[in-house]
């Protein structure tokens, strides 16, 4: 079943999509609170909507599937570590570290945009770049999970694309923290939410989605990869996650950027130089992923702002 957020006429509802188009829920349904009602609740309400009229997607506004209360990237995808960290900082390995648990930031829930938004060149950025990547929705509270537990509190799976200024990412990451504002200006996510039971004949024997992903600039693809060449299968990163702390039902955990193209940094790394170069204004992303759906996002300038002021040096107080 698939779940989505739809602006119409100035209204935001939510619906079930189907061939026919979007079946709209109850008034003041969201997804949201399907989420938190669990599958078999969500199931029972999206089947009563299919049973009611519908509404051609060519006549709505997607906007992400739904206001996640926290959104974790993680970078699962060894290629992409390896490809962008020689683009980044000059390094031509992958760290041992990244090999010993799956790593995740917090970026910002704020900053969702739908699927065929237009998004924003940072202020400041003149490399930006996108970033090829599936997010699990995670269906049920709980905290220190097992990877068996974790299983069972996914709710379903929808299409990130993690938009990266890198050259502020460069700059804010050699201080050992971040990334920040390189990342926290768009996030896409749609163009809907898939439920988890729709993508199980995709699971392999060693529990990974095995998804085809491919994205393109302006028509010409630049990037495909498998979803199951991750280095954890979703279940493990949810585990992760909850670690001794807690994930609760709407959390939004993406995969990290695929490998293969999934991102600009990755060929920039590989291939020496900017090719292809930076977005710019006027580009067209497209991503798909099999059994999910498509986003489509076109670039655009962002807003101009004054120059950060650099730090003011200080008097040191600790005795020489």
């Amino acid at each position: 079943m698939r779940f989505a957020t739809y602006e119409r006429h100035g209204s935001v509802s939510a619906g079930v999509v189907s061939d026919a188009g979007v079946h709209p829920l109850p008034d003041g349904t969201t997804v949201l609170d399907l989420v938190r009602a669990g599958l078999p609740a969500a199931r029972e309400a999206g089947a009563a909507a299919l049973t009611g009229p519908s509404v051609p997607l060519a006549d709505v506004r997607l906007l992400p599937p739904l206001q996640a209360p926290t959104v974790r990237d993680f970078v699962a995808f060894e290629e992409h570590v390896e490809g962008v960290r020689k683009a980044i900082d000059g390094a031509a390995d992958v760290p041992p570290e990244w090999y010993q648990a799956p790593t995740f930031y917090f970026t910002n829930p704020y900053a969702l945009v739908g699927a065929h938004d237009d998004v924003a060149v940072p202020p400041g950025s003149q490399r930006f770049d996108f970033e090829l990547e599936v997010a699990v929705v995670v269906g049920r509270d709980g905290a220190s999970l097992t990877p068996e537990q974790a299983r069972e509190h996914v709710f379903g799976y929808t299409v990130l694309n993690d938009w990266s200024a890198r050259d502020l990412q460069a700059r804010e990451m050699k201080v050992s923290l971040g990334p920040a504002k390189g990342k926290d200006s768009a996030t896409t996510l749609g163009p809907w939410l898939v439920t988890a039971d729709e993508l199980e004949p995709y699971r392999d024997a060693e529990g990974f989605l095995a998804l085809d992903l491919r994205v393109s600039v302006n028509g010409a693809e630049v990037g495909r990869d498998l979803l199951s060449n991750m280095g954890w299968p979703f279940e493990e990163l949810i585990s992760y996650a909850s670690r001794g702390t807690q994930v609760r039902a709407g959390d939004v955990l993406g995969s990290g950027t695929c490998g293969n193209g999934g991102c600009l940094a990755e060929l920039w790394g590989t291939r020496g130089g900017d090719a292809p170069p930076p977005l710019q204004p006027g580009d067209v992303v497209e991503m798909t992923v099999e059994g999910i759906g498509t986003l489509r996002n076109r670039v655009v300038a962002g807003v101009e702002l004054p120059p950060v002021p650099p730090a003011r040096p200080r008097p040191r107080t600790r005795p020489v």
